[in-house]
């Protein structure tokens, strides 16, 4: 039954398994926040945000062509929101993942075009907007100075941009009529919660290397960073 299944539950979602007015509102919701990332990027972003961009835009690409297996003898890979998010910020972030999810589309045929607004919701803004306020949240009441909140932080956040977005999806292939919410929900959720796991773990392991070498490439460096940087520019 889940192997039957597998083509209707994934993140990436092909073409004509949703309906018209639920490809409207995720296609209207995610060129809104594009635009407003775009404009946002140009407004107030340096320009050492760019090439970063770039090389978080060809890590997570490269990372989601590496599936990890979980239980129940299907596999997962990367999504990368939240890393993308906790790199750049939601804004830039969100851009990043827009550009990796439409390659894919065109080029691998990894989710249709038709519903690209709803993957790109899905699988990025979500991991974007929620996984990044939600590990800035998670880190300021650990230890935002420290590695224990980072760390902890990080991996709230990637997995629950997971769930959370396995749970909007089965509600949009539900609402469409494409599979009841009874199944598509248990079947989403037994899948995503172990992929939830590898998420975290591999952004965990990505956001901590970066903290130990060069962590003023963080969105939201150590605050003893920040002020030494601040020194540095004023004694200028």
């Amino acid at each position: 039954m889940r192997g039957m299944l597998s083509p209707y539950l994934g993140l990436h979602i092909p073409d004509g398994f949703l309906n018209l007015p639920i490809s409207l509102i995720t296609w209207a919701i995610s060129l809104v926040l594009i635009v407003l990332a775009l404009r946002q990027v140009q407004s107030e972003y340096q320009e050492r945000t760019v090439p970063l961009m770039g090389v978080c835009a060809a890590f997570i690409f490269a990372a989601q062509m590496i599936n990890f297996p979980i239980p129940g003898g299907t596999s997962g890979h990367l999504l990368g929101g939240t890393l993308a998010g906790i790199l750049l910020g939601p804004w830039a972030g969100t851009l990043v993942v827009t550009v990796v999810f439409i390659v894919q589309a065109v080029l691998f045929q990894d989710g249709g075009l038709t519903v690209l607004g709803a993957n790109i919701f899905n699988m990025g803004l979500i991991g974007t907007f929620l996984g990044y306020y939600l590990y800035r949240s998670v880190r300021s009441a650990v230890g935002f100075n420290t590695w224990r909140g980072m760390a902890a932080g990080t991996a709230v956040a990637a997995w629950v941009s997971v769930v959370v977005a396995a749970v909007i999806c089965a509600f949009q292939l539900a609402v469409s009529g494409t599979v009841p919410i009874n199944v598509a929900l248990p079947s989403m959720l037994g899948w995503h919660v172990p992929i939830g796991i590898g998420e975290a773990l591999i952004t965990v392991a990505a956001v901590s290397y970066i903290w130990r070498t060069r962590a003023e490439l963080l969105f939201d460096p150590p605050r003893k960073l920040r002020a030494a940087a601040s020194r540095s520019y004023v004694s200028r």
